[in-house]
């Protein structure tokens, strides 16, 4: 009796999916939420499919990441402690059946947050490191860097505006689509213009662009979806006002992932993304070590072609990126 009316709601929902075509499994649009990396042009949508002539791609994207990095070295101490949220409106449209254009428009706060106990008690829950989080103050903002007595990064104070800008545009260079698969490789460029105010760590203050190649397989069997995707890639960021004398001009990045489409309507994937290091002259792993970091989740896909992302990140290189982050990303075609 207890799951009697789970049951019910079940037999209800269950039609409205039913009828949907087979779940492809595609990347997550989500980048490194450091406060020192996403101020720099990693491109969040590393998908190798092009949207189709006079078609309009859309997406609303969420991630949320909470920061606890205290470190030191020789001449050098570092803290991140805060917490971040990015909301990110997509759009891409088909020029041509190969061409694309889109742009992101980004909405960016840095603030104390609020997820610093919760984070404490599953640390302690499953016996996992604190790295000093625990003897911290609690949902503070304290953003510092300082080498050889001077201090070149600091940002204590609480604010909300427009990050960085990103146009962007897709070349599909092959296309296989039949009843059984779908494989497809395409060409993406960025340019990431300095909109977001770099003293609140919106943006780095400085112009930049990235060109990547995309590929995936979505192989449509018995068992549900089999899909693969990666990206390689590299980017140019202009000298920024953060971290200026430090910041690498070039650096390279990728994703990989894959996944399972259970039934037509719910998917599990995991995604790996990595970028080389973003500054130099620093044995800090927060500024100079290449970064890491898994995303783990799924997606659903709801009547009327809409598709939810649900993803949560871990930083696998311990520093690199967040401890803990969460994204949601609801898209559609039209």
């Amino acid at each position: 009796m207890r799951i009697l009316p789970f049951a019910l709601l079940c037999q209800l929902l269950m039609p409205a999916f039913v009828f949907a075509s087979d779940m492809e499994i595609t990347p997550f649009r989500t980048v490194n939420q450091s406060p020192l990396v996403m101020i720099h042009p990693l491109p969040a949508d590393s998908s190798s499919l092009v949207t189709p002539k006079g078609k309009l791609s859309t997406a609303l994207t969420f991630d949320l990441a909470n920061n606890y990095a205290k470190s030191s070295s020789t001449g050098e101490s570092l803290i991140l402690d805060g917490e971040s949220t990015r909301t990110t409106l997509h759009l891409r449209y088909g020029l041509t059946d190969a061409v694309e254009i889109g742009a992101e428009l980004p909405w960016i706060t840095q603030d104390g947050g609020f997820f610093d106990s919760f984070i404490i008690g599953w640390h302690d829950t499953f016996g996992m490191p604190q790295g000093g989080r625990n003897t911290a103050p609690k949902n503070r903002i304290s953003y510092s860097y300082t080498k050889n007595g001077v201090q070149k990064l600091v940002m204590n104070s609480s604010g909300s505006g427009v990050g960085d800008v990103v146009l962007n545009g897709g070349l599909r260079l092959y296309e296989e689509k039949t009843a059984a698969l779908h494989d497809s490789i395409s060409l993406r460029t960025t340019v990431k213009l300095p909109s977001g105010d770099s003293n609140y760590l919106r943006g780095s203050g400085a112009a930049g662009g990235t060109i990547s190649l995309n590929g995936a397989s979505n192989h449509f069997t018995e068992y549900g979806t089999l899909g693969l995707f990666g990206s390689v890639g590299g980017l140019y960021s202009a000298k920024g006002d953060v971290l200026r004398d430090q910041q690498e001009p070039l650096a390279a990045f990728g994703t990989v992932g894959l996944g399972w489409g259970v039934t037509p309507w719910i998917s599990f994937k995991v995604q790996l993304n990595a970028n080389s290091r973003l500054y130099k002259d620093s044995s800090l792993a927060e500024v100079s070590k290449p970064a890491f970091m898994l995303v783990f989740g799924g997606a659903l896909k709801f009547p009327g072609d809409y598709t939810l992302d649900i993803g949560v990140t871990e930083d696998i290189s311990v520093g690199t990126a967040p401890d803990v982050a969460l994204h949601l990303g609801l898209s559609k075609n039209f």
